[in-house]
């Protein structure tokens, strides 16, 4: 028995082998982390109950710093209200603000916003994307009618105003033109074909 339970010791004292991802897993958290390292460094916010939101860095200048360079703006001042303001949506009596703030944040940053425009449009989505889910969350837990009725309405409008928002930014990048490439067209019969570029312009123009 004295040996059995020495035999016990030394192998719940010998360290588990670390997990080794299957190629596939490995691959796929390669590409994650390439794509991370391709995107501007954002270290995120942490959350004290006495001094309230602040940059997550050793230096507090560089943090800031930091955070409004991966979100787009160009001007301090409008990126400490836009994130005021994103704050103010987070539901206080959670205790994963840090959480909620970082995690819409994030959805800024990985919308990679170009201008001060796209840095306004990205936080408004983040925004909707939140209040999404949250009416999600209402009406999987409606009791009744009216509960369901209303969160119903509220997550179809959140949803619709989110695929507007997409258009939006896909406008605003692309000045609402759209390409269309013809590389190689054969046409039999004596018909007629168009190779080369043809534009479309985002207001039903004649080509």
């Amino acid at each position: 028995m004295a040996r059995t339970k020495e035999s016990d010791r030394e192998k719940s004292s010998t360290p588990a082998k670390p997990y080794e991802p299957t190629p596939r897993e490995a691959e796929a958290i390669d590409g994650h982390r390439a794509r991370r390292k391709s995107g501007p460094p954002f270290p995120g916010m942490k959350y004290d109950k006495r001094t309230g939101f602040s940059a997550d860095h050793v230096d507090l200048a560089t943090g800031c710093e930091l955070l409004a360079a991966a979100s787009g703006f160009t001007h301090w001042q409008a990126f400490a209200r836009t994130l005021h303001q994103l704050g103010q949506v987070c539901d206080r009596n959670d205790s994963t603000l840090d959480m909620q703030l970082n995690g819409m944040l994030a959805t800024v940053v990985g919308i990679q916003p170009r201008d001060d425009v796209e840095a306004m449009l990205a936080a408004q989505m983040a925004v909707t994307h939140e209040l999404t889910l949250v009416m999600a969350k209402r009406l999987a837990k409606a009791e009744n009618i009216p509960q369901q009725d209303s969160a119903e309405r509220a997550f179809n409008k959140l949803g619709r105003t989110f695929a507007t928002q997409i258009e939006a930014l896909r406008r605003h990048r692309h000045g609402g033109q759209q390409k269309v490439t013809v590389e190689h067209v054969t046409v039999n019969g004596g018909g007629q074909a168009i190779v080369g570029n043809v534009e479309a312009g985002g207001h039903g123009r004649n080509m």
